[in-house]
């Protein structure tokens, strides 16, 4: 629903039309995948400049509310997928606990020889066989993040034979190999999405990612798996609680 600008009051025209299009949005008045109008149409009806129209769209961008693509128009994004960091969380229950439908599509599987920066993460031998498995994560059909997991073949050989599209690579090692993480250390900092991560995540390139490296250890406390994570940053949001 679109209101007017109140001329007379002391907010500045630029708040007043964000809590406009914010409201909108935050109401349902505009859902996901809707289409705004254009920043000439909001020119000509909020009688603004183009420059007060983009400063509020940049601001919406910022706080992943939409998102502009060339070309095409400014779009409703779905809302941000909080993400805590206090527990080991697969990316299906993660999903299926929002109510969102997860999928997976598979990019990559094999054995590969562990560089040095790998095997020291894991404190192995440069060179000890790695089982590699790419992911790309969607929920209801939309690119989210993309994994690269690494892990130590001997703790479970043969494990690219299992199906890992339609199956859960934690319940497969718990119960193929007996393998059950009981911690993980992780470090997490923002990069600009490159040329392949842009267009698998349908994301414009250099756009913002987290991107999370973690090493996953077994119950007896020995690490067994390496993991890079880079999450869509439009579409993510990490947090944790702190106490004094």
């Amino acid at each position: 629903m679109l209101v007017g600008l109140n001329r007379l009051s002391k907010v500045p025209l630029y708040q007043q039309l964000y809590e406009i299009i914010n409201n909108n949005i935050l109401r349902g008045e505009w859902k996901p995948g809707d289409m705004l109008p254009t920043e000439t149409e909001m020119v000509e009806q909020y009688k603004v400049s183009r420059v007060t129209v983009r400063q509020v769209l940049d601001k919406l961008v910022n706080e992943g509310l939409i998102i502009r693509e060339r070309g095409r128009g400014t779009f409703v994004l779905p809302p941000t997928l909080d993400q805590a960091l206090v527990r080991i969380v697969s990316f299906t229950d993660d999903m299926r606990q929002r109510g969102i439908e997860p999928g997976t599509r598979l990019l990559f599987s094999g054995l590969i020889p562990a560089p040095i920066e790998i095997a020291d993460r894991l404190l192995i031998n440069a060179g000890e066989e790695l089982a590699v498995i790419n992911r790309l994560r969607l929920g209801n059909g939309e690119p989210l993040s993309v994994e690269e997991s690494y892990l130590i073949h001997r703790f479970c050989p043969g494990i690219l034979r299992h199906d890992f599209i339609s199956n859960s690579m934690r319940i497969i090692l718990d119960q193929q190999y007996g393998v059950r993480w009981q911690r993980a250390s992780q470090v997490i900092r923002a990069v600009p999405a490159g040329q392949d991560l842009a267009t698998m995540l349908k994301m414009q390139l250099n756009s913002a990612l987290l991107y999370i490296e973690r090493i996953s250890y077994n119950q007896n406390n020995i690490p067994v798996e390496f993991l890079r994570l880079y999450h869509r940053g439009d579409r993510y949001a990490l947090y944790n609680e702190l106490r004094a």
